[in-house]
């Protein structure tokens, strides 16, 4: 057993360095537009890993992603832009002045902004975790859009429905080379938390709870306690989920952050299996890169000489008939509620015993 855990130690620490030196490739070969895709990849396995956190492992159906990725945008945005880009974006009406002056570095910015999606994941879970399925995930729901309505009309703080523009990029020296290394190296920080988290009594306490609150309270767990932390903990990632897409993006407004951009979120989590931190990541890199390659079927295809008409909005069509595929064929997700897991591989080479 002891050796078998050192082996899996091995396997866990070659699997890390393989990445990195896999990122050091793709940031030399990808294109800008290939290297913002698979950025956007890496956040929205943050985002994914967050919401199943709630929805997947507690059993939580909570709606309100949306409202804590952009509490952490606004931060981590109004945090890192200078003095002079703040003036720039608010000719509407005069910044508050306690933000007039404030510019933090990009690192210091980012945990700021998840501890303010944080606390506002503990103000809303504190009346709201009370509820119940559908009653959670309305009220969930009506606090996301609370927010959003709530930035809308900050002229002063948030520059209301204009938006801000003109964001530094991921980084300490505000270089595109950058962005990879913070993002993916945020995914694997995040991957490695959630690994450790739902392999301890807190995870087992949460999967606990999702199975029958009844017998987990039963068993002296304190449900309100453990679904605060999960609830707090998935807002404090949606946060820095949130920042690190409107500083990629390098924009900001309110109408980002609709229930839309919730449901996508629950789409991957749904897809990649409920529950399931390996089908979370998996799903979040397929659902992004089909995203995009599916982008051809909205203009005009040439084959064979012949040229097809575009339609707009096909890919979405095409899209979703191959997610209703999936489900009819993985009703649990593309890995249900199963990991991956060094065990097969170490079985498969280690020799028999005669």
């Amino acid at each position: 057993m002891k050796e078998r855990k050192n082996i899996k130690k091995l396997l866990n620490i070659g699997a890390i360095c393989f990445a990195i030196v896999l990122l050091y490739i793709f940031n030399q070969v990808f294109n800008s537009f290939q290297m913002r895709i698979f950025n956007l990849c890496g956040i929205y396995v943050i985002l994914a890993l967050s919401l199943n956190l709630i929805n997947g492992f507690v059993g939580l159906f909570s709606l309100g992603h949306a409202g804590f990725m952009a509490v952490g945008a606004y931060t981590c945005a109004l945090l890192t832009m200078s003095p002079d880009m703040k003036a720039m974006n608010f000719f509407l009406e005069p910044i508050a002045p306690w933000l007039e002056n404030i510019n933090l570095p990009f690192g210091s910015a980012l945990i700021v902004s998840g501890l303010m999606a944080a606390i506002a994941g503990a103000l809303i879970g504190a009346p709201v975790l009370r509820l119940k399925d559908d009653y959670l995930a309305i009220a969930t729901l009506g606090f996301g859009e609370i927010i959003r309505v709530i930035f809308t009309n900050t002229q002063s703080i948030t520059n209301g429905s204009l938006g801000l523009k003109g964001l530094a990029k991921i980084g300490w020296f505000n270089a595109s080379s950058e962005s990879i290394w913070w993002i993916w190296g945020i995914v694997i920080l995040t991957i490695v938390f959630m690994v450790r988290l739902i392999g301890s009594s807190y995870g087992r306490a949460f999967k606990a709870i999702r199975e029958d609150e009844i017998a987990a309270e039963a068993m002296g767990i304190n449900l309100f306690k453990h679904k605060m932390m999960a609830f707090v903990i998935g807002a404090f990632l949606a946060g820095i989920g949130g920042a690190l897409l409107g500083h990629l993006i390098g924009t900001i407004d309110p109408l980002m952050f609709r229930f839309l951009l919730t449901f996508n979120i629950v789409l991957i989590v749904v897809l990649g299996g409920t529950g399931s931190i390996t089908g979370s990541v998996i799903s979040a890199v397929i659902v992004t890169v089909a995203m995009e390659a599916l982008r051809v079927l909205d203009g005009n295809i040439e084959i064979g000489g012949y040229m097809i008409q575009g339609i707009p909005g096909m890919r979405m069509v095409v899209f979703s008939l191959l997610l209703m595929i999936v489900i009819l064929y993985y009703q649990r997700g593309l890995m249900g509620t199963n990991e991956f897991s060094w065990d097969i591989l170490i079985k498969r080479f280690k020799p028999s015993k005669h």
